[in-house]
């Protein structure tokens, strides 16, 4: 596919309003849940076929938040952290056919890609992100299929009222924030006064994720919930073994 190619002059009016959206800097999560969700502002990055994709920074360097203009997956959130784990979406699995894409991240109208490395140059990876979104989208085809697991925090008739407010205050004043840079944070349990969690998309490996869960999500939560005397987070059986490999 032929993509528009900016002229050194696009790029200069690219940057300025870049720099006039706040998006080369944004503050840090546990500063922003001080603060009621808004809606991002970024700059138009791309147009194809009628189809508008922004690009929107996040604290994770190494991830980036593509946003297409149109439904993504609803009200809902799903991580693929490996190749195996898109089974169930065909646009995840044809994003990592992308050289260098390491996770991909779905949200209700965004996309995080994560790379797999600082030293890969998302001047390289976009055009190629953008051109396989485009055309998923102009296919007509699902973001994900019926066998999709759900992963959300959705209230049950197992719940007690403390794990009831718990995630009501998770789903209205936490994961908003948390989605509007690129991730998201999935209610695990509750157990001996500890709300377990887990971190997806931007947030997975991002160098200010424990800043998040203590300074942010953890003293909203005990403010809010007396019975909350803690947060942990929750690590799959892929993360350890990605941890592992890391440290070696």
């Amino acid at each position: 596919m032929l993509l528009a190619v900016h002229t050194v002059t696009e790029i200069r009016l690219c940057h300025v309003l870049l720099k006039d959206h706040n998006l080369t800097t944004r503050q840090p999560l546990h500063q922003l849940l001080q603060k009621k969700p808004s809606l991002p502002s970024a700059a138009w990055h791309r147009a194809v076929r009628g189809m508008f994709i922004q690009t929107q920074d996040t604290p994770n360097p190494n991830s980036l938040k593509f946003i297409p203009g149109r439904e993504v997956l609803e009200s809902r959130t799903m991580e693929f952290s490996t190749p195996a784990a898109a089974y169930c979406s065909p646009l995840a699995r044809q994003l990592f056919r992308i050289e260098g894409v390491k996770s991909v991240f779905f949200g209700p109208d965004f996309i995080t890609i994560t790379k797999e490395s600082e030293d890969l140059d998302w001047n390289l990876l976009k055009p190629d992100i953008y051109a396989t979104i485009m055309d998923f989208f102009a296919s007509g085809l699902p973001v994900v299929t019926d066998e999709a697991p759900r992963t959300d925090t959705a209230a049950s008739e197992e719940d007690d009222e403390v794990v009831l407010m718990i995630k009501e205050l998770l789903d209205t004043r936490i994961r908003p924030t948390v989605q509007e840079d690129g991730g998201d944070v999935i209610y695990k349990g509750f157990e001996d006064g500890i709300v377990q969690l887990k971190l997806q998309g931007s947030c997975t490996s991002c160098p200010s994720s424990i800043i998040t869960l203590k300074n942010g999500i953890q003293n909203m939560l005990q403010f809010y919930i007396p019975e909350v005397e803690g947060v942990e987070q929750v690590v799959d059986d892929d993360d350890d073994v990605e941890k592992e490999a890391n440290s070696t």
